[in-house]
C-alpha cells in the first residue's frame, strides 16, 4: 500500500497537513489532540406543527485516539449516523463541540472537512463515469491541481487499475465499495470513516475490504468504523464506543469491553433424554439444544465449569461431551443496549 496511501502517514508524524498546494501549519497543542473529539454533542431535529422534535443526541462525549481503528456501534436509530453526518458537515449540531484533527468543525470547517474522508453506506458516484474520472472529479472538488492528483496510485491501491476506463456502473459490488474508499482518500485525509462498509456483501468481499482497511491503518490512517457485524468490530477495533438512544453507554478498549461480562456458556451432551428442567442457583440460563444437549450460562465469579458439570451429574446424567464458550462482544452489546443509558 505504498504511494498515495503511504503519504497519509505524514498526518500522524509530520508537522504539517499537505492539501494539494496548500500547507497548513499545526501548533504543538494541535498535534496532541485526538483524531476526533466529541464534547457534549447534542442534536435535536425540528418537529412539525409545533412539536418539540426528536432528540437524536443527548450530550455525547468521546475521543477517537490517533492511529487506531475505532468502532462506533449501536442499534438502528441510536445516533451513529447523526454523529457521522455532523462530522461530515451534512447536519448542523444543536449544541456541544466537535473537532477533527484539532480543527473545530464550527470555527474551522474547511480544515476539519479536509482532515476526514467519509465512505457512506450508499453507492454515491455517477454510474456513467469511469473510476479514473470519479477520482479526478473528486480531487477537483477539493481544489487539488491536476499535477498533484494521485488517481492512478489510488486505483492501484484499491486494486482497480484494470478497471480504470470501465463505466462505474459495470463494476461489481465489491469494486464499487473499493472505489468509494479510493474516492474518500483523494485528498489524503488522516481520518477515514467507514459507515457500514460491508452491509449486504459476501464473505469474500468482506475479507478483501478488511484487508484494505488494516493496510490503510498500518500506514497511519485513523479509521472510524460503524458496523452491525459485531465479530468484525471485535476482531478489528482497538477501541469501541457504544451509542444507544442518543447516549453514550460504553467507551473502552475492545478487550476491556468484552471482559465486562463475567458470563460463560458451557454446552453439555448427556447419555439420555433430559426429562426435567435443570435448575440450580448458579445457572443464569439453561437452553435446550436437543433432547440430550443443553447450553448452560453461568457467572464465572460464582462457579467454575467443573462445578457446573458436577451439578448436572448430580441430576443423574452422565456427561458425554462438553464445549465451552467465552462471552464475546455480541453478548456485551446485547446486555448494555438492553440496559439502556446509564450502563457501566
Amino acid at each position: 500500500m505504498a504511494g498515495a496511501i503511504a503519504r497519509a502517514a505524514c498526518f500522524r508524524n509530520g508537522a504539517c497537513l499537505l492539501y494539494g498546494w496548500r500547507r497548513l501549519r499545526l501548533t504543538a497543542s494541535c498535534m496532541t489532540e485526538p483524531a476526533i473529539r466529541i464534547d457534549n454533542l447534542v442534536k435535536r431535529y425540528a418537529g412539525s406543527r409545533g412539536e418539540e422534535g426528536k432528540l437524536a443526541l443527548k450530550g455525547v462525549s468521546f475521543d477517537v485516539p490517533r492511529g487506531q481503528i475505532f468502532g462506533l456501534l449501536g442499534p438502528n436509530g441510536a445516533g451513529k449516523s447523526t454523529i457521522i453526518n455532523i462530522l461530515a458537515g451534512l447536519v448542523v449540531k444543536t449544541d456541544g463541540d466537535a473537532s477533527i484533527w484539532g480543527f473545530d468543525i464550527t470555527r474551522h470547517p474547511r480544515n476539519a472537512k479536509r482532515s476526514i474522508g467519509i465512505v457512506p453506506q450508499e453507492i454515491v458516484f455517477d454510474p456513467f463515469f469511469t473510476p479514473f474520472e470519479v477520482l479526478e472529479n473528486q480531487a477537483g472538488f477539493y481544489g487539488i491541481p491536476k499535477g498533484e492528483r494521485r488517481s492512478e496510485e489510488l486505483l492501484a491501491a484499491v486494486r482497480l487499475s484494470d478497471k480504470r476506463d470501465a463505466y462505474a456502473r459495470t463494476l461489481s459490488g465489491g469494486m464499487k465499495r473499493r472505489l468509494l474508499i479510493a474516492k474518500a482518500l483523494v485528498h489524503s485525509p488522516p481520518i477515514l470513516v467507514l459507515d457500514e462498509p460491508t452491509a449486504g456483501v459476501d464473505v469474500e468481499l468482506r475479507r478483501q475490504l478488511w484487508e484494505l482497511v488494516t493496510e490503510l491503518n498500518a500506514q497511519g490512517v485513523t479509521v472510524v468504523l460503524t458496523t452491525h457485524y459485531l465479530e468484525e468490530a471485535e476482531a478489528l477495533c482497538d477501541r469501541i464506543a457504544i451509542i444507544n438512544h442518543g447516549e453514550l453507554i460504553a467507551d473502552k478498549p475492545t478487550r476491556e469491553l468484552v471482559e465486562m461480562t463475567r458470563e460463560k456458556v458451557v454446552r453439555i451432551s448427556v447419555d439420555r433424554d433430559i426429562d426435567a428442567p435443570l435448575r440450580e442457583p448458579f445457572f443464569r440460563k439453561v437452553d435446550a439444544i436437543g433432547e440430550r444437549t443443553v447450553e448452560i450460562t453461568y457467572d464465572r465469579d460464582e462457579a467454575t465449569a467443573g462445578q457446573v458439570l458436577a451439578l448436572v451429574q448430580r441430576h443423574g446424567y452422565a456427561i458425554e461431551d462438553v464445549t465451552t464458550r467465552e462471552a464475546d462482544l455480541e453478548d456485551v452489546f446485547v446486555r448494555l443496549t438492553s440496559m439502556g443509558a446509564g450502563a457501566p
